[in-house]
């Protein structure tokens, strides 16, 4: 069984191409306290979302995007609660863990693959996934200074909170329409 182009999207295409992702991402810098947190929040985003998205594109795992697609925005939502209430707490690496399995699930399936296992299929996989890493530390170097600046300002802790609930809302009206069947009607 051949495959002529097994990825539909680049790493790089899903992760800047999808805002969800990309909120979340955003929300988890929002929180941080520093360079030490972000690189812990990012580790164990990426093992997590690395051990989904692989079990997940061999086959292991099967969750139905009915299931997962509304839970990542509530992945959000509950990001987006916890940085107006209290910031980056202790447990916030486990969260992070636990919320990068969702996304792994939500990452394979913008992956097309139709072959079996073989050294092709992991190819196109580990590609795939360094291309979210990169797309991820594009945001995370463009995005983090500026948030870093920011906090200098007296107006940064009312644009946090304001920041951070834009995006819970949001999160809040895609889980509503995830949770809608296709088409919008009941």
């Amino acid at each position: 069984m051949g495959v002529d182009r097994p990825v539909r999207v680049t790493g790089p295409g899903h992760i800047l191409g999808g805002a969800d992702h990309v909120l979340f991402l955003v929300l988890l810098l929002l929180g941080a306290q520093g360079w030490r947190s972000v690189v812990r929040l990012a580790t164990s985003f990426t093992l997590a979302h690395s051990v989904t998205l692989a079990l997940a594109v061999l086959g292991w795992v099967d969750v139905p995007t009915e299931i997962v697609e509304p839970l990542i925005a509530l992945s959000i939502v509950y990001v987006a609660v916890e940085n107006i209430t209290r910031g980056e707490s202790r447990q916030r690496v486990l969260v992070v863990f636990g919320f990068g399995l969702l996304h792994g699930l939500g990452f394979a399936g913008a992956l097309d693959f139709t072959d079996e296992f073989s050294g092709r299929l992991l190819v196109s996989l580990l590609s795939f996934n360094i291309g979210i890493e990169l797309g991820q530390l594009a945001i995370v170097l463009a995005a983090f200074p500026l948030i870093l600046l920011a906090r200098r300002r007296s107006w940064s802790a009312l644009a946090h909170i304001g920041a951070a609930a834009a995006v819970g809302v949001i999160g809040l009206v895609w889980f509503v329409e995830r949770l809608l069947p296709p088409g919008g009607s009941a």
